[in-house]
């Protein structure tokens, strides 16, 4: 595939290796100090760019969890030009760690995963400068996402914003009789500082 300039900057400002230190250190009661891995890997790429992502509590940085697929592709929108995908692993004990051990990925094909219908976002741009963009990615309307986890159906919120140095994001648990924010950025985003950069092979 040959992306446009906006995917391929929405993909390599989404790839690396961030935490949230400054924030958790200005308010640890609220935002758990965490390490948020997002490795390229070479699936699906007849038409998208993929990221495998995982995170960890930084003083457990062995126990990483909550690993997810992440595609991103464009569409014919033009309100919102590109468009992310989530999958959920249907093994994901197996993929624990392949946030710093990418080799872990190498043999990840589409029929391990599940693809989760209500787990996409539409992505808005904003060009700040020359090349440099602001993405912003919000639900669509009505559209809900849940999935399976040890038996219990999980619904969360998901959003996020990415430039170049940031990426804050707005997911949340929720609880499905109330509507209610029950975990994660509940009082604003998690505030990732990118720590190391990942390339994607385009």
């Amino acid at each position: 595939m040959h992306p446009s300039p906006q995917l391929t900057a929405l993909a390599q400002y989404l790839a690396g290796e961030f935490d949230n230190r400054e924030q958790a250190l200005d308010d640890p009661a609220w935002y758990v100090h965490l390490r948020l891995w997002q490795v390229p890997i070479p699936i699906f790429t007849e038409d998208s760019l993929t990221i495998f992502a995982e995170q960890a509590n930084i003083l457990k940085l062995d126990q990483p969890y909550r690993q997810r697929i992440i595609r991103l592709r464009e569409t014919n929108n033009p309100e919102a030009p590109l468009q992310v995908q989530y999958y959920m692993p249907k093994n994901p004990e197996a993929l624990s760690g392949g946030g710093s051990n990418p080799s872990l990925l190498t043999s990840l094909t589409p029929e391990q995963l599940e693809l989760l219908p209500g787990c996409v976002l539409n992505v808005s741009i904003r060009e700040l400068a020359t090349n440099h963009y602001l993405f912003s990615a919000t639900p669509p309307p009505q559209a809900c996402c849940t999935f399976i986890y040890q038996g219990n159906t999980i619904q969360v919120s998901l959003g996020f914003e990415a430039t170049q140095e940031e990426l804050n994001t707005y997911d949340k648990g929720i609880d499905s009789t109330t509507g209610t924010a029950t975990w994660g950025a509940i009082l604003g985003p998690y505030c990732y500082t990118k720590r190391k950069q990942l390339k994607f092979e385009i």
